[in-house]
């Protein structure tokens, strides 16, 4: 099976939806492709933190949803007129779940940072086996200077 089996395409219809492996290197493609994707949009303000909840939901799912070999993860990205959605669809009924990691562990805060990041997220139950693990962003509000008047 290969790394991903689409190609990025642009989208008028604001979405871009992609197959994976659960190979680590996945991650980064994805991330990549989200790139491209805001880059089009004309979303790059998000990218930063849009870039950083893809890893850790995808690496979430890479890692814990014990797909068999034959299934694919799915990403998919979505525009909307305030910002993004990103989704992660995987096989696995396992829903994640937050955790006070160990002040010492170098794992178990991925969560932590998609809440803090995200304007929202969340887990749903999806068509077919599985779930899908969803966050939005919206682009911040860019207000002009004030400026006093005598």
């Amino acid at each position: 099976m290969s790394e991903f089996s689409e190609p990025w395409q642009p989208s008028t219809a604001g979405s871009v939806v992609l197959r994976w492996s659960s190979h680590p290197r996945c991650v980064a493609l994805a991330r990549m492709e989200l790139r491209k994707a805001l880059a089009d949009w004309g979303l790059s303000a998000l990218e930063d933190s849009a870039v950083l909840i893809l890893s850790e939901l995808l690496s979430n799912a890479s890692l814990h949803a014990r797909v068999s070999p034959e299934q694919v993860i799915e990403t998919r990205y979505f525009r909307s007129s305030g910002g993004l959605r990103i989704e992660v669809h995987d096989g696995s009924p396992v829903r994640p779940q937050r955790r006070v990691p160990d002040p010492e562990a170098s794992d178990g805060r991925g969560l932590l940072l998609v809440g803090a990041l995200a304007d929202e997220w969340g887990v749903a139950d999806r068509a077919g086996p599985g779930k899908v693990v969803w966050a939005s962003l919206s682009v911040p509000l860019v207000r002009p200077v004030e400026r006093g008047c005598p």
